[in-house]
This record gives C-alpha cells, sequence and structure tokens, in this order.
C-alpha cells in the first residue's frame, strides 16, 4: 500500500474505504461480509475509513468491526455532519454526540461538512455558531481535523476553500470530471494552500466500469497497459501528486484484493503520452452519446444572470450517457440546489454566452431543451420543495 501525508504529515492511505455501499442482507447491512472486507482492506494497509450520518447503519456497523477486532486506534475515521439538516448549535452537538456513539469512539479523526454544494450552506452553519463549536472541539481533541465534501460549480468551492484554514477536503472528481463540480481547477487549488484533497466517486459510482461503450473497453484492451476499466480510472487519480486519498465503495472481497494490489503498485506521474490517448479516446467515445459539445471551458460565463451554462449542459449529456435518473440527480445536487438560483428559465436571451463559445453552441435555444430535459414536472416540484427546507432561515 502506498502512502500520501495529511495537513500535518501524517500518512493516509491512497486507497481509503468508502462505507457507503456495503452488501445487505434483507434490509440491514451484511455484517459477516463487511467485516471481512473491512479487515481484508486493513491487512492490506487501508487505514482511512470514509462514512456519514446518513449513510444507513454504517456508522454503526463500522464502529462495532473496529471495536471487535481491536483496531480502531490504528485506523482513521472520516464521518460527516448533516449541515443540511442543522437549524440551531444544539442540533450541531445533537449530532456529532449521537455519531460518536454510534462509531464507539471518543473522537472522529476527519470530520466533516457533508454534501456542501454553496457558500451560502457555510455562511449559514456560521450564523449559528459552527465556528466556536469547531474551535472547542478541536482543542478538545474529539475533533482531529475538520473539512468539507463538497458538490457544486468551482467557483462556489473556491469561495469556501478560501474562508476557512481547512484540515481537508472532499470532491467528486474522475476522469470524466475534470472540468465539473470542483474539478481540476479546484484540485489544484486546495493542493496550492497544503490542504489535502480526498477522491470521492472515482468511477462515477461503477459507471466508468459498468456502462463504458464497448469501443472505450476495446481501446482500453488494446493498449499496452494490462489494465482492466476500475484499473485506468484509479491510476489516472493517483498519477496526480494532488490526490491524497482515492475513496472507492467496494463490496466484495474480489474488489477489495483488486484495488488493494493497484494502491500498492501505481506511481505518481507514471502515465505516459499513450496512457493520456487512451483515455481521450474513452471518453470521446463516451461523449459521442452526448446532446451537446460543451466541453466545460466556461468561456460563456459569468452569465449575466446567473444561468449554470456549462452545469446545466453537463447534467443534460449525463442524462444520455449515464442514465436520465443520474443526470437529473446531478442537475439537483450542483445546480438547482444552490441558494442562488442558476436555472435555464433565468435566461433573458441577451445572447453573450454565444459570442464567446469556442463550440459555436446555440446556446440560449440548448438551454430551452435542456432545461425541458431536467425539470419534467415532478423533478421542478421537488427540487422546489427541497430548496425552501434546505434554505429556511436558522434559528439561535
Amino acid at each position: 500500500m502506498k502512502y500520501r501525508k495529511d495537513k500535518y504529515g501524517n500518512p493516509l492511505s491512497i486507497l481509503g474505504f468508502g462505507c457507503m455501499r456495503f452488501a445487505k442482507k434483507g434490509a440491514s447491512i451484511d455484517m459477516e461480509m463487511a467485516e471481512q472486507q473491512i479487515m481484508a482492506a486493513y491487512n492490506a494497509g487501508v487505514n482511512y475509513f470514509d462514512t456519514a450520518y446518513v449513510y444507513s447503519g454504517s456508522e454503526a456497523a463500522i464502529g462495532e468491526i473496529f471495536e471487535k477486532n481491536g483496531i480502531r486506534d490504528k485506523i482513521n475515521i472520516a464521518t460527516k455532519l448533516p449541515q443540511y439538516l442543522i437549524s440551531n448549535r444544539a442540533a450541531i452537538e445533537k449530532y456529532f454526540q449521537e455519531e460518536l456513539s454510534r462509531l464507539r469512539t471518543d473522537h472522529i479523526d476527519y470530520y466533516l461538512m457533508h454534501h456542501v454544494t454553496d457558500i451560502a450552506m457555510w455562511e449559514k452553519l456560521k450564523a449559528v455558531g459552527i465556528l466556536d463549536w469547531i474551535g472547542e472541539k478541536k482543542a478538545s481533541g474529539a475533533i482531529r481535523n475538520i473539512g468539507f465534501s463538497y458538490h457544486g460549480n468551482t467557483d462556489n468551492f473556491l469561495k469556501i476553500l478560501n474562508d476557512y484554514d481547512w484540515d481537508l477536503c472532499q470532491i467528486q472528481y474522475n476522469y470524466l470530471d475534470e472540468v465539473s463540480q470542483a474539478g481540476r481547477e479546484g484540485l489544484k487549488a486546495a493542493h496550492e494552500k497544503g490542504i489535502p484533497v480526498i477522491i470521492m466517486e472515482p468511477l462515477r459510482g461503477g459507471k466508468l466500469v459498468n456502462m463504458l461503450p464497448a469501443e472505450a473497453k476495446k481501446a482500453m484492451k488494446e493498449s499496452s497497459r494490462p489494465w482492466g476499466p476500475a484499473e485506468w480510472g484509479l491510476r489516472w487519480l493517483y498519477d496526480q501528486p494532488e490526490v491524497t486519498v482515492v475513496l472507492s465503495g467496494m463490496n466484495s472481497l474480489e474488489m477489495v484484493e483488486e484495488n488493494c494490489r493497484t494502491a500498492s503498485e501505481a506511481e505518481e506521474g507514471e502515465f505516459t503520452a499513450e496512457d493520456f490517448a487512451v483515455l481521450e479516446t474513452v471518453k470521446k467515445k463516451i461523449n459521442e452519446k452526448e446532446k451537446v459539445g460543451c466541453t466545460g471551458c466556461r468561456y460563456c460565463m459569468p452569465c449575466p444572470k446567473g444561468v449554470d451554462i456549462p452545469g446545466i449542459f453537463r447534467c443534460w449529456n449525463t442524462m444520455y450517457t449515464e442514465s436520465k435518473s443520474e443526470g437529473r440527480f446531478q442537475f439537483a445536487q450542483t445546480v438547482g440546489l444552490t441558494r442562488e438560483p442558476a436555472f435555464a428559465t433565468q435566461c433573458i436571451q441577451c445572447g453573450k454566452c454565444e459570442q464567446h463559445c469556442p463550440q459555436s453552441i446555440p446556446i440560449r435555444e440548448k438551454l430551452k431543451e435542456a432545461d425541458k430535459a431536467l425539470r419534467p414536472l415532478p423533478y421542478k416540484v421537488g427540487i422546489s420543495l427541497v430548496r425552501a427546507f434546505m434554505f429556511r432561515r436558522p434559528s439561535r
């Protein structure tokens, strides 16, 4: 197992165990299988285990497994505050104490604000006293490192990153998401500030393995590398020195063994020009199914009315390169649920975006098509209800 260091020089395994997707036995986690997988990863050198308050049964399961096997002090637990449920300071403490109890521990090694999509969410937490609370917990040792997990656009990521002295951050990043969400720009910005970056969705929830077009798989197979699709995706990340830990939601022993092998063999900077060319071919084959040829360059931005043009187009494309539900889900995460609305319906047809688009996309026309696809009536209603809940005024 290879290791990279956190902000304070502590070694973290470059492969982290994402504990959201344990196999189930009926409606509950299959504890026997989960223990086998966790201990196999631990024995192979994995020392970073990621969970969250809302991952059903996960915190309690890993807490029991770590205690049973006597390894709590030999590994790092990362879990998350459900910030979207917080309306006052008392709630912060309530959820934190519940997590400590579930995890059977007196401290959290890496504690993150969960699923932040907008600077306004962080401002809301500050308004109810999160900064003083963090200071108290770090001083007592109950929290060793503080961070945030992020789903939103690059601009908001940079605002949050620069607003506080974070110990780590967690972003969605893979070879298909280089310019979406925090993207490569966010990754490099965090690295330049000395902030470790934890990668989630390195394989898009398995879609960069199980849903690759046949032509993409052929390009990988015909290359000089003996790597399967999962190994291509993980090694692309390990190639980058800015990446600290890559999370994988491993739910079989075979997956644990394969990913641990990759993490023990991968080298920073090992990718050749041929390797990058292979992945460009893979991306091209995936993107041939796209609805609009947006590269995410953001030359069209900023929109004077706040429309997230590249974000909307990326989600629209995802409906056809992956699935309709995935595209709409990503739209809700990154466009629909930001504090400041970014919907296509805000467009006033000024045309400034089209003057700057290198791809000569008829943006105004395509935005209408994208909005119709991404926001059928049930999704409009759902997003409106969630927005009303998330952005209600906090009580003190």
